[in-house]
């Protein structure tokens, strides 16, 4: 979603606020492709400031389909999305405003870029379905939250693998 800012840019101290939605259904990252599947109308309050800056604001929260990082079992995570951005109406040849650029685009600000980077920063690093999630059997590959299986339990961290070796080398007969 775009949103028009002629009007602001060319008025001193001028406020809007307008109702903006996410733009897109899925959220796209090298991790993967996740739906959104519910997505809050929200109140976007821009203020532009002495002809120098506009200052942008809102608050929202988006739910997305995430699989468990142990069992794969789809999980709905919720992610708050809190836009506090402030932007030079100035040409300026400093970093910063070409970070800018990326968001706005003439007279047009990019609601969804905004929206979306705030989702990336706000990704949880882990998922889980919940607390004591048991995750899938290494051997057949059942959910063990589900049921039980028959598979010997008896494997071992890789990293102590060299240590059971040398155990078994030097076992008395």
């Amino acid at each position: 979603m775009k949103i028009d800012i002629t009007d602001l840019k060319s008025i001193e101290n001028q406020i809007e606020e307008h109702e903006v939605t996410a733009g897109f259904s899925s959220f796209r990252s090298r991790m993967g492709e996740f739906p959104i599947t519910k997505k809050e109308p929200f109140l976007l309050h821009l203020e532009q400031k002495e002809n120098q800056s506009l200052a942008v604001c809102g608050k929202t929260k988006i739910t997305i389909l995430v699989p468990c990082d142990r069992c794969l079992k789809e999980t709905a995570v919720q992610i708050p999305v809190a836009i506090r951005r402030e932007f030079l109406l100035k040409e300026s040849e400093s970093e910063e405003a070409d970070g800018d650029m990326e968001y706005l685009e003439g007279t047009e600000l990019d609601v969804d870029a905004l929206i979306y980077d705030e989702i990336l920063t706000g990704f949880p690093m882990k998922v889980l379905c919940r607390e004591d999630c048991k995750g899938i059997c290494r051997t057949c590959g059942i959910n063990l939250n589900d049921k039980t299986c028959s598979c010997g339990r008896t494997d071992l961290d890789p990293r102590m693998a060299a240590i059971q070796d040398i155990f078994h080398q030097f076992k008395e007969v």
